[in-house]
Parts: structure tokens; C-alpha cells; sequence
């Protein structure tokens, strides 16, 4: 089958005028000469890709299924069996989106609310993930957490201002 590529796009000769005839994959065909047939191979020995199939004499390299596999190094131990092994993968890990009070400082006034989407809205963490840490690198003294929702999974809290805001794990 030939098709069109996107650039030499040609609609088929019809009776029907240029302004009536409805554009769609079907139409397309690809340029003259762009496709090409799968070279056949071991179909005998007039082809000139007969017996050996261009694959030589003998050898690894000539049989089926060869050199098939990853990290095969021929014949030497693989590297990933040489290498000692350390970890896990921990599947019930849980990601934090990350705040420091010096950041809560320096974007919020006094009084202000702060919550999750405020945090997101103003650019201050991208993706709320498993919660939301407020890491203690700097101090507080405008912004008050007190009105952060519990739910939202906030840990980590460093009280400077001598309170606990409630219902937050600490």
C-alpha cells in the first residue's frame, strides 16, 4: 500500500469538485519509494540470501535465538550478578510536599489563613502528595498554622510561638 505523508498530502481523483470531497486517513498514502518490503532471507540460494541467511558459518552468532537476552557478556559473570545487592523498595512509602516556616514568613502576613490550597495557589508547594510538612528552618511570627485542617496529614510542626495548633500530629 502506498500512503501520503502529512506534506504531500494529494486527494484521489474523483468526479466530485476540490470543495466537496472530505479530507481523512483513508485518503492519505505515503511518497513513492518511502516503503520498503521486508528482506526475506533463507528463501534459497538465488536470492543471494540463502542457506546461511547472511548469518556466516557456525557459531553463537549464526543460531537462533542469540545473544538474545540483557546483560549477557558472553560467557563472564554479569554485572548484575557481580554487583552486591542492598535495599528495598518500601511499597507503602509516602511521599511529602515540603514547607519551611521561613517560607511561611516570608509569603504570608499576619493573620493570614493558611491551608493546602493557599500552599498550592501561590506557588509554595506544586502537588499536595501524601501531606504536607512544615519543616522548622526559620521562625514564625506572622503567619498562624493553627487554622490548617488536621486531615491534610501536616507533621513535623516546630512550635515557636509556645502553641500546639490542635489536632496536629506531633
Amino acid at each position: 500500500m502506498d500512503y501520503l505523508s502529512a506534506g504531500d498530502f494529494k486527494p484521489r481523483q474523483s468526479s466530485e469538485s476540490l470543495e466537496n470531497t472530505m479530507y481523512s486517513l483513508s485518503n492519505l498514502k505515503a511518497p513513492k519509494g518511502s516503503r520498503h518490503s521486508k528482506k526475506r532471507v533463507g528463501r534459497g540460494q538465488g536470492s543471494g540470501w540463502g542457506k546461511t541467511a547472511g548469518r556466516g558459518g557456525k557459531g553463537q552468532k549464526a543460531r537462533t535465538g542469540n545473544m538474545g537476552f540483557e546483560g549477557f557478556e558472553g560467557g563472564q559473570m554479569p554485572m548484575q550478578r557481580r554487583f552486591p545487592k542492598f535495599g528495598f523498595f518500601n511499597p507503602f512509602r509516602r511521599e511529602w510536599a515540603e514547607v519551611n516556616l521561613c517560607t511561611l514568613e516570608r509569603c504570608f502576613e499576619a493573620g493570614d489563613k493558611v491551608d493546602p490550597e493557599i500552599l498550592h495557589s501561590r506557588g509554595l508547594v506544586k502537588d499536595l502528595k501524601g501531606g504536607i510538612k512544615i519543616l522548622a528552618r526559620g521562625e514564625l511570627t506572622k503567619a498562624d498554622l493553627a487554622t490548617f485542617p488536621a486531615n491534610y496529614g501536616l507533621t513535623g510542626w516546630a512550635p515557636t510561638q509556645g502553641h500546639i495548633p490542635s489536632g496536629v500530629p506531633y
